[in-house]
Formats: C-alpha cells, structure tokens, sequence
C-alpha cells in the first residue's frame, strides 16, 4: 500500500494465564505454541496471535472476537466444549452461528460452513 501499511501480522488477548489460554486456541485451530516470560505466541494460521499476561481479569463484552470456521458445525461446538469453551447463548442466539466463550470469557463464533464459505 502507498500508506506503508501491509496488513495485520498479529492478533494480541489480553489473559489472566497466557499459556493456558493459547494451549486453548492451539487444540481448537492447531499451530504452535511458545511461551515468552508470562506471554505465549500461536503461530500456523493466517494470522499469529499473541496472548498477553494482564493482571486483571476479563470484566465487560469483547469489542472484537474470532469467527472460527467449521467442515462439521456439530462436531466443532462438541470439540471446542469438550477442550473448555462453554456456550454463551445470553450473548445472542441465531441458527447460523454458535456464540461461545473460550475458558477466559472471551466471546467467539464458530460459523456453520454455509456462513464462512
């Protein structure tokens, strides 16, 4: 770009356990996870997130969250419950996505595939 920007390189989460909460993300989407002091770093996507060590915990609605795509919609919610996320139904409900929170609170959406293509 003429602005000298080139994209988003890195998606950072504040987190009360950084290890713990990348260890999450990296059984939901795969990757590889480094831990850097009380930080971690996934890697492997299409976007490295980082999570970062914050003292306090998660207190309000995310103003950005992660849409997660799926082959099998089912079968994604059954994983991402199965390795700690709960559903987060009070966030808003609709047949085309699952509202889910991670094991901070952290809201995300996995998509049914007719949604995320």
């Amino acid at each position: 770009m003429a602005n000298g920007v080139n994209g988003i390189v890195a998606l950072s989460v504040d987190s009360t356990d950084a290890f713990a909460l990348a260890s999450f993300w990296q059984q939901l989407l795969g990757g590889d996870v480094t831990r850097e002091g009380d930080d971690a770093e996934l890697v492997g996507g299409p976007v490295r997130i980082d999570f970062l060590h914050v003292p306090e915990a998660k207190s309000v609605k995310n103003r950005l969250h992660l849409d997660v795509g799926s082959d099998d919609y089912e079968a994604a919610i059954a994983h991402a419950l199965r390795i700690g996320a709960t559903r987060a139904d009070d966030v808003f409900t609709t047949d085309e996505w699952q509202v889910m929170r991670d094991p901070e609170g952290n809201e995300f959406c996995i998509l049914r595939p007719s949604v995320d293509g």
